[in-house]
């Protein structure tokens, strides 16, 4: 996406968040699902070194196959709970996991506490020297597995402000999967998408309608046609597609794929990252 201001920019100029935090554009962010964490329901009193260690390996494997960065996940939590029920236990676990994959791999990573913990997200964040956040609900409504689910924009950028986190940058889904959008049905995809820029994210994302489902490409071209946001794709990127995407997209977000047999829960397989990373190259020349 060019830098350049679009007739429909409505917010301030910024600078291209995948271009400052990643090096680069066209980017691969690699996702670590973390293991259950304390307080979750598949929490079994695992010691959490045992859970960083399984974090770190992840990191690793991904920072060998040659990504830019990665996403932290609380994703061993399900079922999630909505964000005023997440405990301080989440946030402090998903804290000190963060900072040892951070110091460990030496990527760029971000913070994503499900489901839709912003302001936990950037806590840790914050603790853990991340250099972003992804909020599945930023701004709007929308009525998710976990119940209704309030875009948090307005709270979470007031308390970046007080942390003095403002350099988090924040990559926020703009018709987030796993939930239905009739409360916005009035609105379009473009429409969407220019509301996530007007309420001061940095990044759209485009994804399907649950993990491991693509976003379709019709989808990924209204949204880039609503924002001047750079924009990444959150689900559903193998080597088939990441071609056509990255004509659009500035970054995919990749984890079902790279994981063994192409299972969300399973650890990141080696060989599927070598040949995803293969047609990424073919797609950047």
């Amino acid at each position: 996406m060019s830098d350049t201001p679009r007739k429909n920019t409505v917010y301030r100029q910024k600078q291209n968040a995948i271009e400052e935090i990643f090096g680069r554009r066209k980017a691969v962010i690699g996702v670590i699902h973390s293991l259950p964490l304390p307080g979750s329901p598949e929490y079994d009193g695992q010691p959490m070194a045992d859970i960083i260690d399984f974090a770190v390996a992840e990191a690793g494997r991904y920072k060998n196959g040659g990504v830019d960065g990665l996403i932290v996940e609380n994703h061993g939590d399900i079922p999630f709970s909505k964000p005023d029920k997440l405990g301080p236990e989440t946030a402090a676990s998903m804290a000190v996991m963060s900072d040892a994959v951070r110091r460990h791999c030496g990527l760029p990573i971000g913070v994503n506490v499900l489901a839709n913990g912003a302001i936990q997200a950037l806590a840790v964040a914050k603790a853990a020297g991340a250099a972003f956040v992804r909020v599945n609900q930023w701004s709007n409504a929308y009525v998710a597995n976990e119940g209704l689910i309030d875009g948090p924009a307005g709270e979470a950028t007031r308390y970046r402000a007080w942390l003095h986190a403002r350099s988090v940058r924040i990559f926020a889904d703009v018709h987030v999967k796993h939930g239905a959008h009739a409360i916005t049905g009035d609105r379009t995809i473009q429409e969407l998408a220019r509301d996530n820029e007007f309420f001061d994210a940095d990044v759209a994302i485009a994804t399907g309608q649950r993990t491991g489902d693509s976003a379709t490409m019709e989808e990924l071209q209204a949204i880039g046609a609503g924002t001047a946001l750079p924009v990444a794709v959150g689900s559903g990127v193998t080597p088939d597609n990441v071609g056509d995407i990255f004509i659009v997209a500035d970054a995919v977000i990749v984890a079902s794929y790279l994981k063994r047999d192409g299972v969300w829960w399973n650890p990141v397989d080696p060989e599927r990252l070598q040949v995803f990373m293969r047609a990424v190259a073919k797609a950047r020349s």
